[in-house]
């Protein structure tokens, strides 16, 4: 807790004071750093769920959790910044109340939180958040309620990374893999994702003309893994022309150049040798 002059009130009014000046002093950071907007920004739950697709809650009940890992707002993020310091005056009043009532030993509520994974979003409380983190603590008392989502949330930091997180969303119900494979599939760029569930259905519309049946996604999804990609990503593997990328994007680099240069599974010296100098590129 940072040090006090004895008079409660005054000590009050200097945690806000102090915090608004370290908000300020964070963003002028990030702006002589030129760090994203996103890095300061609380992240929006709704926007949060929305991208990685909402399967259900259950009602975890009372826990103490830790303050780092309340990344967000159901609906008060202009209020706070990311570390739920104050970004105006609008909130002195009630702030220094409830930062006098700390000091004073008085009873606080327990927040009101939705858990995604690891990470913590606040229904009720932003205040005492706030004022948990300016007066030093490292943890806090919350009702939590736990949301589990159809997408891994594992990953997500800023709110720029929502947009990979949606895209993905959007590619697994598109092509609705299983298990293993479902968390082997991965690229960095969220168009990417929306290439490769083109790149999948066209291989099963391939698929359904050569066998003359009609298959569901699934189905296609199960055998583009194991009949088409697993194999090329092995030649990959082989011929040394992952390098840097993922599997999946390795994989759609490789489809690409396939019909620019052979239009065939033929993986012979020359091909290879002519993909080993496009790779540098």
């Amino acid at each position: 807790m940072p040090r006090d002059t004895g008079f409660p009130r005054a000590d009050a009014e200097n945690d806000f004071l102090r915090a608004r000046r370290r908000q300020v002093l964070s963003r002028l950071a990030a702006w002589l750093r030129r760090e994203p907007d996103d890095v300061n920004i609380m992240l929006p739950f709704d926007e949060v769920v929305g991208a990685l697709g909402r399967a259900g809650e259950r009602r975890l009940g009372l826990q103490v959790i830790r303050l780092d890992t309340i990344v967000g707002s159901v609906d008060r993020t202009r209020d706070f910044d990311r570390r739920f310091r104050p970004t105006s005056a609008r909130v002195r009043e009630r702030w220094q109340r409830l930062a006098l009532a700390t000091r004073r030993g008085e009873p606080v509520p327990p927040i009101d939180v939705y858990r995604v994974g690891e990470l913590h979003f606040v229904q009720d409380g932003h205040h005492r958040v706030s004022v948990a983190h300016a007066l030093g603590l490292r943890t806090i008392e919350a009702r939590v309620t736990e949301v589990l989502t159809r997408i891994d949330p594992h990953g997500i930091r800023f709110r720029g990374d929502l947009i990979v997180k949606d895209y993905r969303r959007i590619f697994l119900e598109r092509v609705p893999l299983p298990g293993a494979a479902r968390a082997a599939v991965v690229v960095g760029d969220p168009w990417d994702y929306a290439e490769l569930g083109e790149a999948v259905e066209a291989w099963g519309f391939r698929l359904m003309q050569d066998e003359g049946v009609l298959l569901d996604r699934a189905t296609v999804a199960r055998r583009w893994y194991a009949e088409e990609y697993l194999p090329v990503v092995r030649m990959l593997t082989q011929a040394d022309l992952v390098g840097r990328r993922t599997d999946a994007e390795a994989y759609l680099w490789v489809i690409g150049e396939r019909y620019r240069l052979i239009r065939t599974h033929r993986w012979d010296d020359e091909i290879i040798n002519a993909l080993r100098v496009g790779a540098r590129r």
